[in-house]
């Protein structure tokens, strides 16, 4: 027993005294030449690792740096950078052959930047493609056996990694030439197992998003497109959780949309259509700049095809829902140039208006003061086409069987309520209002107002609202049921009369000024007054007064 303690501590101390001896036995630096080689030549970009040192008891060899360079029609900048690169190898081979076969790699901490051009071509397009600088490189022995030689077509040889990891990394996303500050992503981890350029391998991915959110996503990659790296085929399920809408590279600034969103989906790619569908929940939504965030979360269940080589796509199904209310969004979009343009159709029928309310600030929708839409229906049919920025929507609108709560139109038209006598109260039944709509950088404008207030009779007209919620309407009432009393009818006004009383909104949004228009009333309705031919009308004999001619008995 004593000589087989003894056997096992003199191997032991052997095994000891080699792991300290090996690293200086072999110069491992002698490899930085053919590590930089093979990695310029597999990723179509010059490389280049720090200091080279051997670790026995990890099986690795490691650097204390890397950089790898960018397209050069991108950036003079490094496109990874990273503190330290760590290779695991086979120690045998190395030992007794001084051959290198790489197993493993992990980068720790890169720094990686990824931009995109007006053409929408990304830097990392490129990677694998076997640029003119990588074919420059010194050259250096050919790692054996874990690489194959270069393909004819000219793609750089194949690299099999059993594993490939970066951990603790931020990525910088960013365009060219610049339309904002790049926006950066950190904690970013990658790995991915038995890597090849010619075959599909498993990758899982996880970042830390601007604003505290987080991104998840595991998949299967490849074969790695030898002509256009984003081309690559894909297959993942992907999660974000509490995506600041206002710092997403989606997003431009200038759109001013804000908010938080979760997503849970997939996305799958065969290298030309990627294809993707999932639900949107987005909270404390605002999508135009002077609206404000709505007060209850707002879901999008879609699918969604895009056009990996023209940036363009379709919105195959986009149900757009709020409680009970749901809209139908359709159309297409084009991501080349500097803003998005899209072409869409947003059709709802019969929403409950309950749950739209709070959704309206989001859009830019202010009421009144005080006032709240209560009960009733909403159905509108928009489409808006143009650039984000310059965006054009036109369509129509209606609501039927509504209340504007804490809102007194009769004593808003103080002048027609003289004339009829009648009060609405402090809230506003209305029993359709409907209008076609164009919204557009320059404001909005309504034109086909149709409103039908029981309590009052029918309002018509058309008018403006500007970006800064400044209104100008001319507007007509035609007083019918109970708001028409004995001097509305000696007038001529609602009930069996002809004429209606013209009015105009001024003043803002939030709070409407309505004044009589007594230009038009004094030239349409005083006209309509002294009119014969309607018996029912006291004050047609009148007429005669003015040279008019009485109709032969």
């Amino acid at each position: 027993m004593k000589t087989a303690l003894k056997v096992i501590g003199i191997v032991i101390a052997v095994l000891i005294v080699a792991a300290i001896a090996v690293p200086f036995l072999i110069n491992v630096n002698a490899f930085r030449p053919q590590i930089e080689s093979n990695l310029s030549s597999a990723l179509g970009r010059p490389v280049k690792v720090g200091n080279l040192s051997l670790s026995i008891l990890s099986g690795s060899v490691g650097a204390d740096q890397l950089s790898i360079a960018d397209d050069p029609k991108f950036s003079q900048a490094p496109f990874i950078q990273a503190k330290s690169l760590k290779v695991g190898v086979e120690l045998m081979p190395l030992i007794f052959s001084k051959q290198l076969n790489v197993t493993h790699i992990l980068i720790d901490q890169p720094e990686i930047t990824l931009l995109r051009n007006r053409e929408g071509v990304w830097n990392f397009s490129s990677l694998g493609g076997g640029n003119e600088a990588a074919k420059n490189q010194p050259a250096a022995p050919s790692v054996p056996a874990k690489s194959s030689a270069a393909t004819s077509s000219g793609a750089p040889g194949n690299v099999n990694v059993a594993k490939l990891e970066l951990t603790d990394g931020k990525l910088s996303v960013g365009s060219i030439p610049a339309k904002r500050k790049p926006v950066v992503y950190d904690k970013v981890n990658i790995a991915v197992r038995n890597f090849s350029f010619i075959s599909a391998f498993p990758v899982t991915a996880s970042a830390g998003l601007p604003g505290g959110g987080s991104l998840k996503l595991d998949g299967t990659a490849g074969p790695i497109n030898s002509t256009d790296a984003s081309l690559t085929p894909l297959q993942a399920k992907l999660n974000i959780n509490k995506l600041d809408l206002s710092q997403s590279a989606l997003v431009d600034p200038t759109l001013g949309i804000t908010g938080s969103a979760d997503f849970d989906g997939s996305l799958t790619s065969d290298g030309h259509i990627a294809r993707t569908n999932g639900t949107l929940k987005a909270t404390a939504l605002k999508l135009v700049p002077k609206g404000s965030p709505a007060a209850q979360p707002i879901q999008l269940v879609y699918t969604l095809e895009h056009n990996l080589q023209s940036e363009s796509g379709k919105l195959l199904q986009g149900d757009v829902s709020m409680g009970k209310a749901l809209a139908r969004l359709t159309g297409t979009y084009d991501m080349k140039g500097e803003m998005t343009s899209i072409r869409t159709r947003l059709n709802g029928q019969a929403l409950p208006v309950d749950d739209l309310v709070a959704a309206l600030p989001a859009v830019g929708v202010v009421l009144p003061s005080g006032s709240k839409l209560k009960g009733g229906t909403l159905s509108l049919d928009l489409d808006s086409v143009g650039p984000l920025d310059r965006l054009v929507t036109t369509g129509a609108v209606k609501l039927n069987n509504t209340e504007l709560s804490g809102f007194n139109l009769g004593s808003k038209l103080s002048a027609i309520a003289a004339l009829s006598g009648k009060q609405t109260g402090n809230d506003t039944s209305i029993q359709n209002l409907s209008s076609d709509v164009r919204v557009a950088p320059e404001g909005t404008r309504l034109d086909k107002i149709s409103l039908v207030i029981p309590a009052l009779g029918a309002l018509t007209g058309a008018g403006t609202i500007s970006p800064a919620g400044a209104l100008d309407f001319k507007m007509s009432a035609s007083l019918s049921g109970g708001a028409v009393t004995g001097l509305t009818q000696l007038a001529g006004l609602g009930g069996k009369g002809t004429g209606a009383i013209p009015f105009t909104i001024q003043g803002t949004t939030s709070d409407p000024s309505f004044r009589p228009d007594i230009k038009g009333m004094a030239g349409s309705q005083l006209k309509g007054l002294l009119q014969g031919g309607d018996k029912n009308n006291p004050l047609g004999g009148l007429t005669g007064l003015f040279g008019k001619k009485k109709p032969p008995k």
